[in-house]
């Protein structure tokens, strides 16, 4: 056997000198080296290791800069100390093992070069959610996609990263290898289908700034309603109401249609627009009596005088008989009262009233006939904008009764029994 370093002389020649056999000699002392250099690979990362602990902590600390206390934190600088053992492992190797089959040699010295990359690629890994999380927090990329645009950048850094360990394996270049993908475009397509189609989602989401983080949304589709948490490359987060997570393709916020509430958080505004049900044998002409009785209700005293001036002087100047209730113009109770809640909704302090505000009649049905609030309560707060809703459909419907109006509701089991009760 050859030498292979001054190394090795002392360690065979000790070896004989301890009465070992001349033919295993060799052999001990190449184990010998190997051990010593594997046992100073391990001290060079744990030096490598204190040392950049030791000078990057100490700048981290000095500097006022945020973004390195990131990239620290992610052990960024830290992996790759991992790397300088690899290097002294890759280097004397090939003198340890000069005696060794070529062959045996090459694969060895593979194998610490897929070592070496499996280390670069975690320290790329570890660099890019290191700007992931500096992206998430930053003002300038507030609600954009960054957890898609890294995932991507991680995807092309394996992808690389495979590429050339596979061109090692066998024996060709990179160039070679990617030309034949070429040919497999089909397959690599329907593989990375997802991936493809959530950075065209990422992409266009940023682009019309259709949905950041935050934001509250709603999928009927996929049964989400709550806020986004997470935007990734292939999937986003929504923690809905109820505190249930749901996943949701990211090229779904593309090809299905979803609300986003963002416009609503943006004004400080929120939308009223529910109705009650009147029974349609409730509605009728207001007659001197009732007359009497609205015009003692002050939010409905001063139209009811300019209101029924109109009406007779239309009366007058048409020369209608008015004896018959049906000829000529008279006012309704439901008209009165809608006027009653239109100007309950214009005196009430949470109701914008730069916005629209309307009590509208909409189309009878089987139910009777149902008005319909529409206003903009100036608290969003989800509690605090169902209490303010409730306030004024308690005011409106116990107020109904006094323009001689009825809440309409189908019959239940209680009314049948009352109805069987009387008849007996």
């Amino acid at each position: 056997m050859k030498d292979s370093l001054n190394l090795d002389h002392w360690a065979r020649n000790w070896l004989i000198e301890k009465g070992v056999n001349t033919e295993m000699a060799p052999y001990l002392s190449m184990a010998i080296d190997l051990a010593i250099l594997f046992a100073a690979s391990f001290i060079l990362d744990f030096l490598a290791k204190k040392v950049i602990l030791r000078i990057v902590g100490a700048y981290v600390r000095r500097s006022k800069n945020e973004y390195d206390d990131i990239l620290l934190k992610k052990k960024v600088f830290m992996g790759l100390a991992h790397l300088l053992p690899a290097i002294l492992i890759y280097n004397f190797i090939p003198f340890i093992l000069n005696d060794l089959n070529a062959n045996f040699l090459d694969i060895l010295q593979k194998v610490v070069i897929f070592y070496m990359i499996i280390i670069f690629l975690n320290v790329m890994t570890r660099f890019f959610r290191s700007l992931e999380e500096i992206g998430l927090h930053s003002k300038r990329f507030e609600g954009k996609p960054v957890s898609s645009y890294v995932q991507l950048f991680i995807l092309v850094t394996y992808i690389v990263g495979g590429v050339i360990m596979l061109s090692l394996v066998v024996g060709k270049s990179p160039q070679t290898i990617l030309a034949g993908f070429g040919a497999a475009t089909a397959v690599i397509l329907l593989i990375f289908r997802d991936t493809i189609l959530g950075l065209v989602a990422s992409i266009q989401i940023s682009a019309n700034d259709m949905v950041r983080l935050g934001d509250w949304v709603g999928l009927d589709k996929y049964g989400a309603d709550g806020n986004v948490t997470e935007i990734n490359l292939t999937t986003v987060k929504i923690k809905n109401w109820d505190k249930t997570i749901t996943t949701v393709p990211t090229y779904a916020f593309i090809s299905d249609s979803f609300k986003n509430w963002r416009g609503m958080e943006n004004t400080g505004l929120r939308r009223i627009k529910r109705h009650i049900y009147l029974d349609l044998n409730s509605v009728q002409f207001v007659s001197d009596e009732m007359y009497q009785r609205f015009s003692k209700i002050r939010r409905v005293s001063e139209y009811l005088k300019t209101r029924q001036a109109e009406i007779d002087q239309f009366n007058e100047e048409n020369k209608l008989d008015t004896s018959v209730l049906i000829n000529g113009r008279h006012m309704t109770n439901i008209g009165v009262f809608r006027r009653y809640a239109l100007k309950y909704l214009e005196e009430n302090v949470n109701i914008d009233q730069n916005e629209t505000v309307m009590v509208r009649q909409l189309q009878p049905t089987e139910k009777g006939i149902a008005l319909e609030i529409y206003a903009f309560s100036n608290d969003i707060a989800w509690v605090n904008y169902e209490n303010i809703q409730s306030d004024i459909f308690d005011h409106l419907m116990s107020a109904v009764g006094l323009f001689d109006l009825n809440l309409f509701q189908s019959p239940s089991g209680n009314d049948f029994r009352s109805l069987n009760v009387n008849d007996e």
